[in-house]
């Protein structure tokens, strides 16, 4: 399971990488994953529309046994 999110979030990575930031994939237990966002993205305000918006939404239709990803 975590090699399949961590193949879906370098799909993900160029667009946050585009504006300075990244994420790393820290665990995923029972279907949720917990990421770190960096850089710019860390102390950005709309860090939590990324990660519901932009990371979780395609990390469940890469992965449809992903229930929720949350912040580490």
């Amino acid at each position: 399971m975590k090699e399949k999110v961590e193949a879906a979030l370098n799909k993900i990575r160029p667009m946050l990488q585009a504006d300075g930031g990244d994420v790393e994939l820290v665990e995923v237990v029972d279907g949720v994953v917990k990421v770190r966002l960096q850089g710019a993205c860390a102390g950005c305000p709309m860090s939590q529309m990324t990660l519901r918006n932009g990371i979780e939404r395609v990390l469940k239709q890469e992965i449809p046994e992903i229930k929720a990803v949350e912040p580490a």
